[in-house]
C-alpha cells in the first residue's frame, strides 16, 4: 500500500467541507488506492461541531482514512501537507 498523503481542509465543520471530507476519505479525490490523513482546520468556536464530523467519518470506517487531526492552529493543520483545500467563508 502507498504511504498516506496529508490533506488539509479549512472550514472543516462547514457544509461544503462536510461534503468534501467524505469524498476525500472514500478515495474520490486521490484514487481508491491512496491512503489519506485529514488535517482539519476550524475556528475555535466550531471545534465542537468538528468533533461530530470526525465521529461520522470514523463511523463510516473508510479503509483509506489513516488519521484525522482537528485543530484551530494553522501551523498544525498545514504541517507536512501535500494538498490544501481552502474552503469556507466568514463565520455566521
Amino acid at each position: 500500500m502507498k504511504s498516506p498523503v496529508r490533506v488539509a481542509v479549512t472550514g472543516s465543520a462547514g457544509q461544503i467541507s462536510y461534503s468534501l471530507l467524505f469524498r476525500i476519505a472514500a478515495g474520490d479525490m486521490l484514487g481508491k488506492d491512496q491512503p489519506v490523513i485529514l488535517q482539519l482546520l476550524e475556528i475555535t468556536p466550531a471545534l465542537k461541531a468538528l468533533e461530530g464530523v470526525i465521529m461520522e467519518l470514523n463511523d463510516c470506517a473508510f479503509p483509506l482514512l489513516q488519521d484525522v487531526v482537528a485543530t484551530d492552529d494553522p501551523n498544525v493543520a498545514f504541517k507536512d501537507v501535500e494538498y490544501a483545500l481552502l474552503v469556507g467563508a466568514r463565520p455566521r
